[in-house]
């Protein structure tokens, strides 16, 4: 049998408050070969992955200051190594499968007198062989999706008198976030926030498009003084691109004597990406935990990680890579298609044929990314054998990638 490591792999979903701020990540834990066979051992397959995964970057690395909810299942909740997660950085999501026993009371007393906050999973109704674990725990997810409004209203009504956080797992639309909000849910998750939809009919503004249409000229590689001559119609810009050279941190100490000289010290490179998160920043609820952002670089950074590993010698497929991640999410910030968000781009070839037509290498990565995010892997098997990924790879690429988004979110909010 390959190594366990080659079996695994990670996947996140956010959790938002009542405000749609970012309160954490479900990491999503997968074992056995996808489109095969199951691993036997569970428990270890799971340990295996937390072992591999935290203990390469650290939790706080991977999380930033957001906790990770990870699934526990009964042979997982009595496993040792699930002591090994700091209690300050994971929620413990005991799953519906496990029974409310008295040796599972007991172990779920110990787990949070030694600091662990405990969440029940996929609760849809309280029975009574299930009300000590209810009102044990200190968040119940309720999954919304089979439950219609009088249901859902009756289960709340016996939920919010406990005292516990309630969280909306499954939803789907903001009349779905408005509805539980009354109801006393304070946390939600669900596709409406982890993959937003494209509503047709809005208009990408004058300053957006003029982000859009900069980012374009620096990946065409336009020269400096045109792209000198576009920025000073954006005086905002130039200060934005000035403070941002001379803040503390950024390890300059040359005086700026141009604008032409920040755009030369900055470099093309890093004046895409500041340009491309200009303009997700400006996609509205811009800021410090703002979902979409991070999803945004979080995707772009982990396809130039598995870019490299596809082929370390083409830095062009990695910074392609990177294009293609963080400009696939355009369409949901701007509310228009992708076909209208490329035209004033002028993108190579191979980033346009990805974007618009899931082509080539860099279509494949695409489709491996916003696979590994949620919980739709049929064939992503098949994807990485293509490309020649291993499991490994992608759980570290993922890992390394949260952690780079988070850091980048934090810059963005102090900014």
């Amino acid at each position: 049998m390959d190594d366990l490591n080659d079996e695994i792999f990670l996947g996140r979903q956010p959790i938002l408050d009542v405000r749609q701020r970012l309160f954490a990540y479900e990491l999503l834990f997968r074992n056995g070969r996808l489109d095969y066979a199951e691993i036997e051992d569970n428990v270890q397959a799971t340990a295996t992955v937390i072992v591999n995964t935290f203990n390469g970057l650290g939790v706080d690395a991977a999380l930033g200051d957001r906790r990770g909810f990870i699934n526990v299942d009964e042979a997982f909740l009595f496993s040792d190594t699930l002591e090994l997660l700091p209690p300050q950085a994971v929620v413990l999501e005991v799953l519906e499968t496990v029974p409310a026993s008295p040796e599972v009371i007991e172990r779920c007393r110990q787990l949070q007198a030694a600091g662990y906050t405990l969440a029940l999973d996929d609760v849809t109704q309280v029975r009574p062989d299930y009300q000590a674990l209810v009102e044990l725990v200190d968040i119940i997810k309720v999954d919304v999706s089979p439950l219609n409004r009088d249901e859902l209203a009756s289960l709340a009504a016996r939920l919010v008198p406990l005292g516990k956080q309630l969280l909306a797992e499954k939803v789907e639309s903001q009349e779905d976030v408005d509805f539980c909000s009354e109801l006393g849910f304070t946390l939600f998750q669900g596709y409406f926030f982890a993959r937003p939809s494209i509503i047709a009919g809005k208009r990408v503004d004058y300053a957006r498009l003029t982000l859009v249409r900069l980012l374009g000229m620096a990946i065409s590689e336009a020269e400096t003084a045109d792209l000198e001559n576009e920025l000073k119609h954006e005086p905002a810009l130039v200060v934005k691109l000035l403070r941002m050279i001379n803040s503390a941190g950024s390890g300059n100490t040359a005086r700026i004597t141009s604008l032409r000289h920040a755009i030369t010290m900055l470099g093309r490179r890093q004046l895409q990406r500041w340009l491309q998160l200009l303009i997700f920043a400006s996609g509205g609820s811009a800021g410090q935990g703002n979902p979409l952002l991070m999803m945004a670089a979080a995707r772009g950074h982990m396809m130039e990680l598995l870019a490299a590993q596809v082929d370390p010698a083409d830095h062009a497929l990695a910074d392609h890579a990177f294009m293609v991640g963080v400009i696939s999410l355009m369409p949901a910030v701007f509310g228009v298609l992708i076909d209208e968000i490329i035209v004033p781009l002028n993108l190579p070839d191979p980033v346009e044929d990805a974007l618009c037509g899931r082509e080539g290498r860099l279509g494949k990565l695409l489709d491996l990314s916003e696979s590994s995010e949620g919980e739709e892997l049929a064939g992503i098997g098949a994807i990485m054998a293509e490309l020649g990924i291993g499991a490994d790879a992608l759980n570290q690429a993922q890992t390394r990638a949260i952690a780079w988004a988070a850091r980048v979110d934090d810059e963005n909010g102090a900014a």
